[in-house]
């Protein structure tokens, strides 16, 4: 498998949990992966950037601009953050839920209110509602796996493979609420733009 991703939202998304699984489905593949973090202010909500880039030729961790195969965004304004990253024929994946940042909350800015719009018109996108289908599996903090799961089918990705991921990635007790919230992006209905 060869893909280079970059996984972008807001501290305590699950960000890095996603990059985690990809990393370990690398492993269960046998491909070679470099994956990178970088944290910024995740802590108190500021944005998470992740990059994973998995089979040969990765010479680097950082996915450069213009190079990214899918951005994975778990937040619509991460997603309009990240648009640089992703290559001409790549694909945006976006979480739709919006979670204001501080210069929002202070009144210092506003929201886009036509984010996920604007997205569409500059690039392939795919959009769905992660934080409803984490919910419908009982875990609210489940989008990334929610996510992941709509990442396999639009990758072509062998669910068995991400399963088992999943398995080395996530702590027993959590594993059943998180493989179906998976299972929940795998067969989600999404909305699915192509650039002009």
């Amino acid at each position: 498998m060869k893909l280079d991703a970059v996984i972008v939202g807001v501290g305590g998304q699950g960000t890095l949990l996603a990059s985690r699984v990809l990393g370990a489905l690398a492993g269960v593949l046998g491909d070679p992966v470099r994956l990178s973090e970088v944290h910024g202010m995740s802590q108190r909500g500021g944005s998470v950037v992740t990059y994973a880039r998995i089979g040969e030729g990765a010479a680097s961790s950082v996915v450069e601009e213009g190079c990214a195969d899918v951005v994975l965004s778990f937040e619509l304004l991460e997603a309009l953050r990240a648009l640089p990253y992703l290559k001409r024929q790549g694909i945006m994946l976006v979480n739709t839920q919006k979670i204001p940042p501080m210069s929002v909350v202070s009144g210092a800015a506003e929201y886009p209110a036509d984010a996920l719009k604007s997205l569409e018109g500059a690039c392939d996108t795919v959009s769905v509602d992660a934080l409803a289908l984490a919910e419908q599996a009982g875990e609210p903090r489940a989008v990334n796996l929610a996510l992941l799961g709509v990442l396999c089918r639009l990758v072509g990705g062998d669910p068995a493979a991400w399963r088992e991921a999943v398995r080395l990635s996530v702590p027993e007790r959590l594993l059943e609420v998180n493989l179906e919230a998976f299972d929940l992006g795998y067969n989600a209905q999404v909305r699915r733009s192509e650039r002009p």
